[in-house]
């Protein structure tokens, strides 16, 4: 198996192992066992868990990172860019729920680590968020008085707690269409100069 397989192999079980086990509970031999390569392998690749869980953090948010920014850079419309955004980020979460797990118990738990990696993706996505409304409020679409940061927090948090919901409840009443649009709404009608344009 080629290196970089072998990486990615890794960087999956240890979302898994993360998402089941919690990070402090999960132990190199669970990411070992669920990548099917020996403990030692893991080594070669990683220094140690939370070298671990920062590259799937790195990983995982880096391709939404990606994957956004290349859909945004089409669109001129701000609240456009703020609807691909939503729509990405609760359709990856559905899809992969290790992943929404990851996010949502382990970005909590193991702050001080994320704090102390400045480089992390995980801000760099937030701050699409945040450079979407500034590019609104230049463009007077969005208020003048709305806190890109606070906003950024905002929009992020609701789309946490929906797939928190989606994460405990695979049944859930809310479909994923439904949802984007009305996730989409409340924020735009929340952020927009005049409300009935």
């Amino acid at each position: 198996m080629k290196t970089a397989d072998k990486h990615s192999k890794i960087i999956r079980a240890a979302t898994k192992v993360f998402a089941k086990k919690g990070f402090f509970n999960a132990r190199i031999s669970d990411i070992a066992k669920e990548a099917k390569v020996a403990d030692g392998t893991i080594y070669l690749y990683f220094n140690n868990k939370y070298d671990m869980l920062l590259s799937v953090f790195e990983e995982k948010i880096g391709k939404l990172v990606e994957q956004i920014t290349t859909q945004i850079e089409k669109e001129d419309d701000p609240r456009r860019m703020l609807e691909i955004f939503i729509e990405n980020h609760l359709r990856e979460m559905k899809k992969n729920k290790n992943l929404a797990e990851v996010i949502q118990i382990e970005l909590r738990q193991t702050n001080k680590i994320i704090k102390d990696y400045r480089n992390n993706k995980f801000s760099e996505y937030l701050n699409i968020i945040s450079t979407i409304i500034k590019k609104g409020q230049s463009e007077k679409v969005f208020r003048q008085d709305i806190l890109p940061g606070i906003a950024k927090r905002a929009i992020f948090g609701a789309l946490d707690e929906i797939a928190r919901i989606w994460n405990i409840n695979i049944d859930s009443e809310y479909d994923i269409d439904e949802t984007e649009k009305q996730v989409t709404r409340i924020f735009l009608v929340g952020v927009l100069e005049n409300p009935q344009a």
